[in-house]
């Protein structure tokens, strides 16, 4: 049975009706992400050509321009799936947005919501630890990157909620009425997608379970809203605080990173053996308590 509060996603559900069939979303999925891999390999040839040191930043998000081109990558990503749309279920892209107007609106309200509950949680006690502080970017150099930096991010936000919580999720949402099918398979193909993180297994887990969560919360909103401003807006809210303020002192995707920390930090949040416990940690908690709070902030913001 679909909850009442639910209702908005019926109409965000039906492009999708004519060609829900799962042989299609199938095809359609495996698609896209190989023309995504086809586009990201001929712009890394291309770009090894041109500039083999910009190339080495993209990959690895080193600097500034480096991090940004990365992101922006994912312009790709959304050009095969509208490709896809329009060539396997004869819709354009947009039909995977919503409305366009509200979206906008969702969007705003909810990425500024989330990120009044960052800026609460570094004001608020307990604070960082600056003991394992190892640079501090000079604050003009990174303002001035910062536009392009949020850009590039709502760039990919904005692709990945269009393929998982868009084209997916309306999909299945055609085809199936059950919440437990359209709100799962597709979150678990999205945390599936960041089981690889260049981490111990066991930080592969967490992030895989904490990505499973904030993608039920982004398709909760896409339900409660009838499109997909507010999950944008919560994931550019958790990126632009993920890329822009805290990084590792030459680690991936540091490039517009603010504060950068050594590998091995002496100070932190809590003191190393309290977040044992293997998968199910202390800082696994922390961090679904704070996807918790971000939900509940963005849906104040869009009244919902």
């Amino acid at each position: 049975m679909t909850p009442a509060v639910y209702a908005p996603h019926s109409a965000f559900v039906a492009p999708a009706r004519g060609s829900s069939d799962l042989g299609r979303l199938v095809l359609g999925v495996f698609a896209v992400e190989f023309l995504f891999a086809i586009a990201l390999s001929l712009f890394s040839r291309l770009l090894e050509a041109a500039a083999p040191d910009l190339a080495h930043n993209v990959i690895y998000g080193l600097s500034p321009a480096g991090l940004c081109l990365q992101l922006a990558t994912f312009g790709f990503f959304a050009g095969s799936l509208a490709l896809v749309m329009r060539r396997t279920h004869g819709r354009p892209l947009s039909s995977a947005l919503g409305p366009l107007g509200p979206a906008v609106e969702a969007l705003t309200r909810a990425a500024g919501a989330v990120a009044l509950v960052y800026l609460a949680l570094e004001i608020l006690p307990p604070w960082w630890s600056a003991a394992g502080l190892a640079e501090t970017r000079s604050l003009p150099l990174w303002a001035a990157a910062l536009p392009f930096g949020v850009a590039a991010i709502l760039v990919q936000v904005t692709a990945e909620e269009l393929f998982y919580r868009g084209y997916i999720q309306q999909q299945l949402a055609a085809r199936f009425a059950s919440p437990l099918v359209w709100m799962l398979i597709p979150n678990l193909l999205f945390a599936a997608a960041h089981w690889d993180n260049g981490g111990s297994p066991e930080e592969s887990w967490q992030y895989v379970i904490w990505a499973l969560c904030f993608g039920l919360a982004a398709s909760d909103l896409t339900a409660r809203t009838g499109n997909l401003g507010a999950a944008i807006g919560l994931h550019l809210a958790n990126n632009a605080y993920a890329f822009l303020f805290f990084g590792e002192y030459g680690g991936m995707d540091s490039g517009l990173a603010l504060f950068l920390f050594s590998p091995e930090p002496a100070g932190g949040l809590l003191p190393p053996e309290t977040g044992g416990g293997g998968v199910l940690s202390v800082y696994l908690l922390m961090d679904l308590v704070i996807v918790w709070l971000s939900w509940l902030a963005a849906r104040v913001a869009i009244r919902r």
